[in-house]
């Protein structure tokens, strides 16, 4: 069994490559736009599990403002559980997460076109884009990338060390440095998580 290891300042390598992902994200948060998440298999557990990072607290706590309690503390009712109970989130959407959406486009349009149909309908240029392929030819997320690239929305890749074709439609390329899947997938997790971590911190910190 391969141990992995890795120390907290150059993550796998990709020190400069996190820091650049990061700054797109926030320069996109600052411009209202969101974050859409796509991959297969493995990767896509890994899109809804950065989604549910990024879309209520990770490590700090979000409580609503003041102003914002007091108007669902106004509705009356259950108004005082939520002022107490909602957290600020991180537009984030996993495109991996609905069903009955991606069968239809598979069965209506092409079964490589489930991610590029939802980024060409939702897709806007201040939005992000994160593809996240192991091989790095994963055709379904290349389309993605393709389209986004087409409406001008930034393109983050988180693969393994080859980065694939997928590597050239990137505006930042994660490629972590093993060509076996669950090592790529290992060190995916560490990085996914520092990456919200950051984020968290510019827009929640004390």
């Amino acid at each position: 069994m391969t141990t992995l290891s890795h120390s907290n300042d150059d993550f796998f390598g990709q020190a400069e490559a996190i820091a650049k992902a990061v700054d797109h994200l926030i320069a996109s948060y600052d411009h209202g736009g969101k974050l859409m998440i796509c991959g297969n298999g493995g990767s896509a557990a890994d899109c809804e599990h950065i989604a549910g990072e990024l879309m209520k607290g990770f490590e700090m706590a979000r409580p609503l403002s003041a102003p914002d309690r007091a108007r669902l503390s106004a509705l009356g009712g259950d108004g005082d559980r939520l002022a107490d109970s909602l957290q600020y989130g991180l537009p984030a959407l996993s495109l991996v997460s609905h069903t009955a959406l991606t069968t239809a486009i598979a069965n209506d349009i092409a079964g490589d076109m489930i991610f590029a149909q939802q980024v060409w309908a939702i897709g806007q240029q201040q939005d992000v884009l994160l593809t996240i392929s192991t091989s790095g030819t994963s055709k379904n997320v290349l389309l993605a990338a393709q389209t986004a690239r087409a409406k001008q929305i930034a393109v983050i890749g988180m693969t393994g060390q080859s980065g694939g074709a997928l590597a050239d439609l990137c505006d930042v390329l994660i490629s972590v440095p093993s060509d076996i899947v669950a090592q790529i997938q290992q060190m995916h997790m560490p990085i996914y998580h520092e990456i919200c971590r950051r984020i968290e911190a510019h827009y929640f910190a004390a």
